[in-house]
């Protein structure tokens, strides 16, 4: 019952902090507000674990979306497949408890590009290229978008995941010593 009650206060909280978090950059762009969530979303697979990270990777497109950040409901998907990518890769790779340097690099590095290629063959290769014609025929999409699309889910992906997984790794000791960890 205290694991149920930790895990629930742990995911909440950081998934309150993430919202927060995006209603409060949202004007300052895409990098900054990527970086936040980036940096929320390492921290809480890291202190919390991997169901705690991949339910705030999966919700909190879909607040993005709901508060006007997410550009088309269309990419949630798609950013709910990177964001689960990106902790996956940490967790797996860094491990639960791990406190070595070098898996940490790794499995931010490692994160990063895998959430990139995720992005990048969901969005620009998939959407707005195998299935623009379709996806414009039907009004599901607008033509702007094929130009919109692919600048935002491609290298700043990648940008933002290294800022976000830097941060985390940065405030992690903090975190630990804070939390008894």
């Amino acid at each position: 019952m205290k694991k149920q009650i930790l895990w629930i206060t742990q995911t909440a909280v950081m998934l309150a902090l993430l919202v927060t978090l995006q209603v409060l950059t949202k004007g300052f762009g895409q990098l900054v507000t990527g970086s936040f969530v980036n940096a929320v979303l390492a921290v809480t697979v890291l202190v919390a674990g991997l169901s705690s990270g991949i339910t705030v990777a999966l919700i909190s497109p879909v607040l993005a979306y709901l508060l006007g950040i997410a550009p088309q409901i269309l990419t949630v998907p798609a950013i709910m497949v990177g964001n689960a990518v990106y902790v996956t890769a940490l967790y797996l790779i860094a491990g639960k408890d791990s406190r070595n340097f070098v898996r940490q690099i790794a499995a931010w590095l490692v994160a990063a590009v895998a959430k990139f290629a995720t992005l990048y063959a969901i969005v620009v290769w998939l959407i707005c290229g195998v299935l623009a014609e379709r996806l414009l025929s039907s009004g599901v999409m607008k033509p702007p978008m094929l130009q919109v699309l692919p600048a935002t889910f491609s290298w700043p992906q990648l940008i933002t995941a290294l800022i976000g997984g830097a941060v985390a790794l940065l405030i992690m000791p903090i975190l630990r010593k804070a939390l008894h960890k």
